[in-house]
């Protein structure tokens, strides 16, 4: 839906113009999956699928929400009853971040907000940092705020960990937040450092593929919250503030020091190997080694797989008949328990890898995927 759509929209429901209409996109993940919560690296770049909100201020405190995308009419809040963890719809997210802003002492006193998405939604590729970061940068922009990018990113991961209460990381916010058209992040989540990498796979002749398993997941449902708590125990036992801090050429000595703690040290394992999967990604697209960056992705696959054991079946076919079928590499994306898998393939592979995922999926009795090329695209910006 295009931002004069939702502005028409905003002006049907409310019976005025909105003061400005703003859009913040979904993100892939190229590489660093679960590092974020352990003050690690990660490296994503936005997608072209947006959350876009028209919103306007009001000073009676008092804040109307309404979603294109559900079913409902207006949903009207009181903003200072907001409180974490009250409400279990999609209005927490926007709700969420009025919350945060005014728990940090920031002036916002109402508003009539009407959303609109083209982010999947539980296909692992952010859909609700999207919808946190737009409004953010609307609340951002009409208050006067003068709050930089990041610190909209913190805030909107205040949001998601205290008011849903899903435990995520700074990584999807920040993406959302800060990402440039034809680059991926490189992102050091302890101080929020960042490089912009560029990312022009069509000019070398290749395609990322994002594979949408179709497989809903929730973050919230427990499992992520037990892979952090069992990194936060890890680091506990290791006397580190975060398995960042663990080197790569120390692993075996860190895994040796939690003996039959088998958990913790698939946990660790991954974490540490993944931030140096991130900074090899890195160092490969910066010396211009691009298609060298395909088993990387795959070996990191297998490491949330097995170790991580956040996979499931239907990511693991995609993987496994891309490969099959020519990919450069392959790897689930995203928190995991479904969502999507991302493909690097030779464009000239690009339809036959395709067709022989779909062929999968029908023959294994799976719901077909959707499957869609990753373009690097635009952070969060004003549209209107």
């Amino acid at each position: 839906m295009g931002a004069q759509q939702v502005r028409d929209d905003f002006a049907g429901l409310y019976g005025a113009e909105p003061e400005g209409v703003w859009s913040a996109p979904g993100r892939v993940n190229l590489i660093g999956e679960h590092t974020d919560y352990n003050d690690g690296f990660v490296m994503p770049f936005a997608l072209p699928h947006v959350a876009t909100a028209a919103v306007t201020r009001r000073d009676d405190g008092v804040l109307r929400l309404h979603s294109a995308d559900v079913e409902g009419g207006v949903v009207e809040l009181r903003v200072d009853a907001l409180a974490p963890e009250s409400d279990r719809n999609w209005t927490a997210y926007p709700a969420g971040v009025v919350w945060a802003l005014r728990e940090a002492g920031h002036p916002v006193t109402g508003a009539d907000v009407h959303l609109a998405s083209t982010v999947p939604t539980g296909a692992g590729l952010s859909s609700s940092a999207a919808l946190e970061v737009v409004i953010a940068l609307a609340l951002n922009d009409l208050y006067e705020l003068g709050l930089q990018r990041w610190q909209l990113a913190r805030l909107c991961q205040r949001a998601e960990n205290v008011y849903v209460g899903a435990p995520t990381g700074i990584m999807d916010q920040t993406a959302s937040a800060c990402c440039t058209r034809g680059h991926a992040l490189f992102l050091d989540t302890r101080d929020l450092s960042q490089r912009q990498i560029p990312l022009d796979l069509a000019a070398e002749g290749m395609r990322l593929l994002v594979v949408d398993t179709q497989v809903k997941h929730a973050h919230s449902d427990g499992e992520y919250g037990k892979r952090r708590a069992g990194c936060e125990k890890g680091a506990a036992l290791l006397g580190v503030d975060a398995l960042r801090d663990i080197p790569y050429d120390g692993l075996d000595a860190a895994l040796a020091r939690l003996g039959d703690e088998d958990e913790v040290v698939r946990l660790v394992r991954h974490v540490v190997t993944e931030d140096q999967r991130v900074e090899h990604v890195v160092a490969l697209l910066e010396s211009g080694e691009t298609r060298a960056i395909g088993p990387v992705l795959t070996a990191g696959h297998a490491s949330l797989r097995d170790d991580f054991r956040i996979s499931c079946p239907e990511l693991d076919l995609v993987v496994d008949t891309a490969l099959a079928s020519g990919a450069l590499g392959a790897r689930m994306t995203g928190g995991g328990f479904g969502g999507s898998a991302i493909v690097l393939a030779e464009a000239a592979d690009v339809e036959t890898v395709t067709k022989a995922v779909e062929s999968a999926f029908a023959a294994a009795g799976f719901t077909a995927p959707r499957t869609f090329e990753a373009v690097p695209s635009a952070g969060a910006l004003r549209v209107s």
